[in-house]
């Protein structure tokens, strides 16, 4: 996650370099500065915990997430291979059935076939 890093590197640099500028650019006594730059300051603490909090609880989620697609996968994984067991045994003892009709069949057109090259060599 080092762009995570970067990014939160990056948010408080910004952070204390924009915060540093404005102060020292604003025209005020010492005591006031000083009372800015400590709520500056805190304001930068509770954001960056907040971020802290945020990722953590996002990587919970993220922990969850992935263990429930997992357990589901290997549910449907489960069911898939059940679904094509019970078809499988459902259809293996008509298989040979149907391949005999599928020749009887077969024999049929090839006898209607030969009928009626028959019928048309008598007919010329």
């Amino acid at each position: 996650m080092p762009s995570g890093k970067s990014l939160l590197l990056g948010v408080l640099t910004g952070g204390v370099v924009g915060a540093s500028i404005s102060l020292l650019t604003t025209p005020s006594s010492g005591a006031d500065m000083r009372l800015r730059m400590k709520e500056q300051s805190e304001r930068l603490r509770d954001i960056t915990q907040e971020m802290k909090e945020n990722g953590i609880d996002l990587k919970e989620q993220l922990t969850q997430t992935s263990k429930e697609g997992a357990e589901l996968l290997k549910d449907l994984s489960q069911d898939i291979k059940t679904s094509v067991e019970s078809w499988k045994s459902t259809v293996e003892p008509h298989q040979e059935n149907l391949q005999e009709h599928l020749r009887q069949i077969e024999e049929g057109i090839k006898e209607l076939e030969d009928k009626m090259k028959e019928q048309n060599t008598q007919q010329s």
